[in-house]
């Protein structure tokens, strides 16, 4: 999986959205033949959350991602939302496979046969974003390191700096609960792995994290004494 695929995925997922990643859409190709016509980068679906049926000492706890909703993201908590993702690691941009409408009509047909797609798809080309008729909303979100080149279509732009901080204020706001799990996703497992090494070598050993241990019978070296407060250099 792309990297920036890995960390808009990740992101996604600690707002409360199923994800799928680098999801093909197939199209027939003559006679039993199949072709992609594209990937979808992230296509993810939120619900809303809802109260857990008890609050007993005993019930369960999990990390609350209710509270941690990131407003970047634009969406009502009661609002049944679906994202169709672009992420590109350079320049924010929308590729026209992710804009074709029998693609759009593909995707949005995984939320069930509304039989108002057409008017969905223009919607969604027109503006970024559509309502479909049960209350659902399908919206276009393009994820870059940096700022388009050329112009976009309609739709909101997140850029990968944000997710990343993002990520990092949830680990370390959390990191009470968190350090005692494991992850196999790659970017968030990355993520926690730098947060155990900024904790762990915060003036621990040696200088700056380095140490030397001596052989067998000889004596560990001594650190030179700090020097007096007046002769610190000022921080400035």
């Amino acid at each position: 999986m792309d990297h920036a695929v890995s960390l808009v995925q990740a992101y996604l997922q600690l707002n409360g959205y199923f994800t799928s990643a680098e999801y093909p859409i197939i199209a027939g190709a003559g006679r039993n033949g199949f072709r992609t016509i594209t990937d979808i980068d992230v296509l993810a679906f939120r619900f809303p959350t809802g109260l857990p049926l008890s609050q007993g000492r005993r019930t369960p706890q999990g990390l609350d991602v209710t509270s941690d909703l990131d407003p970047g993201l634009g969406v009502a908590p009661e609002t049944i939302d679906m994202i169709i993702g672009e992420v590109k690691e350079g320049r924010v941009g929308i590729n026209t496979g992710i804009r074709d409408p029998q693609v759009l009509k593909a995707v949005i047909g995984r939320f069930g046969n509304s039989g108002d797609e057409d008017r969905v798809v223009t919607e969604l080309i027109d503006r970024g974003s559509a309502s479909l008729p049960n209350g659902y909303v399908v919206r276009l979100i393009a994820f870059g390191a940096f700022p388009p080149g050329a112009p976009v279509p309609p739709c909101r732009i997140i850029s990968l700096g944000h997710v990343l901080a993002f990520l990092q204020q949830y680990v370390r706001r959390h990191w009470n609960v968190l350090r005692h799990l494991q992850f196999k996703d790659p970017a968030f497992g990355f993520l926690m792995t730098m947060e155990k090494a900024r904790r762990g070598g915060a003036g621990r050993r040696g200088d700056n994290g380095v140490e030397v241990v001596p052989a067998v019978g000889e004596e560990r070296p001594r650190r030179p004494p700090a020097p007096p407060a007046e002769e610190r250099p000022r921080r400035r």
